[in-house]
């Protein structure tokens, strides 16, 4: 048994041996068979027993890149960049490695003018191409080459074609060119040097036109032409144009100066022809500036500035002249058709404020002041062709002659009122001090400032006529209305008219007499001013119902009198409507800054004009009417004469009353204009006496007034008799008004 446990010990130890021999078989074998495989040496591959160069270049993804080119070699490979490209530092055949990579040659960098002069040089990837520069053009007329053709870019020459236009002068340069207006031209668009745009001859026909279009001295004539010969000129010139500039103004200068020394400037059109005159000279001159230019005469002081440049300028700018100063942009002076220039204007005149110190009379229309020039008139132009209503103001700061006395008012020269005259249109007051005043304006012309004197006084004798004759007329009318009220014997319709005239008139004549000047308050002077506008036309109405009822007693046989109540509606309804139509159209109508009467403003005044006119001209047709109807009965012999004399009398009282009325509100009109001192007496004497004319008309140069009055003086004057003359007085009226009633009608009518 023990033999037998050591043969199985043997054979166990066998087993175990030849397993771990097989184990390490079975792990050497791959490590045998890649060394079999080395020995064929890197860039080779073994194929069966022999070893095969590997080609690297074959592989799917190069293995040089996308801009190199693999070469495979025995064994190995290498790699060269593209044409247009290579490594960084430069090497040929390398192997690919994270430094050597072929990257673009940048040939327009690397060599300086590659292409040659004139030319431009354009990199692609790989490459490049060369072309020419605008204005310049390829030898070999085609548009792309490269350096290695030896193409060279010529010149282009444009001013062989028909570049500038009419009027203008090619100038080539090289690669490019510009066009320059002939000398006597200006730019219609464009900059100075321009490439697209017309020429436009000098204004020079401005200055004759000026001369035909309104009468004006012979010595202007003769400056108009001289300054438009002068203009003509410089379409001849072929050099420089400073001298006629020059020449130009100082021909204006001194023809400026000829003017307001000799005193010939001694009416609106006169002054409108120089200052317009002025300004076309001024804009013509502009176009010829090269530089700012500042200069003086005995009679001006005038200074411009110039601003050329290629684009339109902007910004501030300010100008003096004198003691005026300008404050505006460039913006405005060149406006929207920038014209390659812009140039500013500032001329003020010594002396001109005292030769056009009047001309006031469209603001005086507006507010019954008096003016007085209290600065500098100055003059500003700018080659903005469009300056009738200007984007953005410009500001104008004038130094005051004296120290302000009333409001001050920025004021132009404007030629279209009446062949010239100062308005304050488009023109506002910013500030105003005791030396400056400031003023915007919207426009440009010729400006100043007005200083509102103190409140025109009214002139002494007026002033006693009114209060003398207001005073009389009262007291008249008083009586005039206790005559026709009190005394029965005189009664009638004519004589209820009669009375409601004179209540009217004497309302009237009191509140003009004690408010016409209250101004301190506003709304009373309105309410003032309401009372008398409606009076006034109250005592018209009456005369116009008088009109009706003298015409109703000629032509009418029966029913001659006018019922109560309508002649009330006639001669209060009326004029209440009126008046409250007026109110409630333009309240602020009522009142002004001098009287506590109508404003002129807006035709406002014509609420009382235009009823009077009508009750005038419908008073004066009753009147005509009744003159021929009484013609027609005085020609029959069977009509009472007596009766028809009387009705005579009344009309050509009536017809008396309407003139002097009718006339004095005829020079009414004109009682607020300039040199109507004349006209100004007569509607103060006309109105401060009407009171009187009413009473005598009508009471005075009547019989049976006047027997009434004797009666009452004779009771006034001897009271002892009073009861022996009681009962003869008694029968003498009642026999009087029998009389009166059986002859004439009156009370009838």
């Amino acid at each position: 048994q023990q033999t037998q446990g050591s043969s199985l010990g043997d054979i166990d130890d066998r087993l175990t041996m030849r397993g771990l021999y097989l184990l390490c078989l079975g792990l050497l074998a791959p490590v045998i068979e890649m060394t079999s495989m080395k020995d064929c040496g890197h860039g080779y591959l073994k194929i069966g027993s022999q070893c095969v160069d590997e080609d690297e270049c074959d592989f799917e993804n190069p293995i040089c890149g996308d801009h190199a080119v693999c070469t495979n070699t025995n064994g190995s490979y290498y790699c060269n960049c593209k044409p247009g490209y290579q490594t960084y530092p430069r090497t040929f055949n390398f192997t690919l490695s994270s430094s050597k990579r072929c990257r673009d040659i940048d040939e327009c960098s690397e060599v300086k003018d590659l292409c040659g002069p004139n030319s431009k040089c354009n990199n692609f990837p790989g490459s490049y191409f060369c072309t020419c520069k605008p204005g310049f053009k390829p030898s070999n007329d085609k548009k792309i080459f490269n350096a290695t053709q030896g193409v060279k870019c010529h010149d282009i020459n444009e001013c062989e074609y028909e570049r500038c236009g009419e009027n203008a002068t090619c100038h080539n340069t090289s690669g490019s060119f510009y066009c320059t207006c002939d000398p006597g031209y200006r730019l219609e668009s464009g900059p100075i040097h321009f490439t697209n745009g017309s020429c436009k001859q000098l204004q020079c026909d401005a200055f004759l036109n000026e001369s035909s279009t309104m009468q004006v001295p012979v010595e202007l004539e003769q400056t108009l032409a001289k300054l438009r010969n002068r203009c003509l000129e410089l379409s001849k010139r072929n050099g420089n144009m400073e001298p006629v500039h020059k020449d130009l103004l100082q021909i204006l200068l001194d023809a400026i100066d000829r003017f307001l020394s000799d005193g010939s400037l001694n009416n609106n059109r006169k002054v409108t022809a120089l200052l317009s005159m002025i300004e076309h000279a001024l804009k013509l001159l502009g176009y010829l500036l090269q530089d700012n230019i500042t200069k003086k005469s005995v009679q001006t002081y005038v200074t411009m500035l110039v601003n050329r440049s290629e684009v339109a300028p902007d910004g501030p700018l300010v100008l003096s002249a004198s003691d005026i100063q300008l404050q505006s942009d460039w913006a405005t002076a060149a406006g929207d058709s920038y014209l390659g220039i812009a140039t500013v204007s500032l001329l003020s005149y010594t002396n001109l404020h005292t030769l056009v110190n009047n001309y006031f009379h469209w603001l005086e229309t507006q507010q019954a002041e008096k003016f007085k020039i209290n600065s500098r008139v100055v003059t500003v132009v700018v080659t903005n062709p469009h300056t009738a209503n200007l984007k953005k103001p410009i500001i104008l700061t004038f130094s005051h002659l004296e120290v302000p006395v009333g409001n001050q008012t920025c004021v132009f020269w404007d030629s279209n009122l009446d062949g010239g005259a100062w308005s304050s249109s488009g023109c506002t007051v910013v500030k105003s001090s005791n030396n400056h005043t400031v003023c915007s304006c919207t426009h440009l012309s010729s400006f100043a400032v007005l200083m509102a004197l103190y409140e025109q006084e009214d002139i002494f004798e007026l002033q006693l006529i009114t209060w003398v004759g207001l005073s009389l007329s009262l007291v008249c009318l008083f009586i005039s209305i206790l005559t026709f009220g009190l005394i029965r014997s005189i009664q009638s319709t004519r004589t209820t008219i009669h009375l409601h005239l004179c209540i009217s008139l004497f309302i009237a004549d009191l509140i003009f007499l004690t408010g016409i000047t209250q101004t301190e308050n506003q709304v009373g002077c309105a309410f003032v001013a309401g009372l008398l506008h409606y009076f006034f036309l109250a005592a018209f109405c009456w005369m116009c119902l008088e009109g009706v009822q003298l015409f109703r007693m000629v032509v009418l046989v029966f029913n001659t009198t006018l019922r109560p109540l309508y002649m009330i509606a006639g001669g209060y309804g009326v004029p209440a409507l009126i008046v409250a139509v007026s109110a409630a159209v333009h309240a602020k109508g009522y009142g002004t800054r001098r009287h506590c009467w109508l404003s002129l403003d807006d035709g406002f005044i014509w609420s009382f004009f235009g009823p009077v006119c009508v009750i005038i001209v419908v008073n004066a047709i009753f009147f005509l009417i009744t003159v021929w109807k009484l013609a027609e009965k005085f020609s029959s012999l069977s009509q009472d004469l007596s009766k028809l004399h009387k009705i005579k009398t009344f009309t050509i009282t009536a017809i008396a009353q309407l003139c002097v009325l009718g006339t004095m509100w005829i020079f009414g009109c004109f009682q607020f204009d300039e040199g109507m001192l004349a006209l100004s007496f007569l509607f103060t004497i006309l109105n401060s006496l009407q009171g009187v004319l009413v009473f005598t008309m009508h009471c005075l140069l009547s019989r049976q007034v006047r027997d009434e009055y004797i009666k009452i003086l004779r009771c006034i004057c001897e009271p002892q008799k009073r009861t022996y003359t009681e009962f003869s007085t008694n029968q003498f009226s009642k026999s009087q008004v029998s009389g009166t009633m059986s002859h004439t009608g009156e009370s009838h009518i």
